[in-house]
């Protein structure tokens, strides 16, 4: 893996981004225009109707953000990097970069639901820093989902039906932790969640690291 091709690799999704500034702007509405829509449907809910609704919100700010990172390049674009570059550069730079873009994307949506559905949150730092290991674990799932469906025809099905058995069991830790962070209390064990959720994240990256090559040659 050549640290210079991945730098530039990053580089190249980060100018792409700003030059299609209609991406951007339009997964930032749509975190607004969902935030705005819960309030108006629920006002302040209770704690953990907040903590559910996060999340979910998260979810879908996920895979409409991270899941195009691969299905947006064209085949014809694929041939090229495959003659530049090695394929565990490109994956990287793909993983590192939706994970930069979640975790913006994760605190604009915590500040938005700050403002509009109330803060039950007793332990800020720790929710913030969840809700950004919660974005790595997001960005990470849906990254090499993208990665797969891209190198099967462009078959966004696919990345649905793998989808579903991977996000669920993370959005189910995710909201635990959360919950142990919003109460007023310590609460006891998050540490473990946290530990398999740590573990998850790196076995998912580590068969992305071998399995993309194996793909990339398709």
């Amino acid at each position: 893996m050549n640290f210079a091709h991945l730098t530039a690799l990053i580089r190249k999704d980060l100018t792409i981004e700003w030059r299609q500034k209609h991406t951007l702007f339009g997964v930032l509405l749509y975190v607004g225009c969902t935030v705005f829509a819960i309030y108006l449907m629920s006002g302040q809910p209770e704690t953990k109707v907040w903590n559910a609704l996060f999340w979910i919100t998260q979810l879908f700010v996920a895979v409409n953000s991270v899941a195009k990172s691969f299905l947006q390049e064209h085949h014809h674009r694929f041939r090229y990097y495959f003659t530049m570059v090695h394929p565990v550069s490109f994956f990287l730079a793909k993983m590192i970069y939706s994970c930069v873009l979640l975790v913006i994307m994760s605190l604009v949506c915590l500040f938005l639901f700050a403002g509009m559905l109330g803060m039950p949150v007793q332990q800020v730092g720790l929710f913030i820093a969840v809700s950004s290991v919660g974005s790595l674990s997001l960005a990470a799932v849906f990254t090499f989902l993208s990665a797969i469906a891209s190198r099967a025809n462009q078959n966004a099905a696919l990345m649905a039906i793998l989808g579903f058995p991977l996000a669920t069991p993370v959005l189910m830790m995710l909201s635990n932790l959360a919950l142990k962070a919003i109460a007023p209390v310590y609460q006891p064990g998050w540490w473990q969640l946290a530990g398999v959720l740590v573990l998850l994240d790196v076995l998912i990256i580590f068969l992305g690291v071998i399995l993309f090559p194996f793909l990339w040659q398709e």
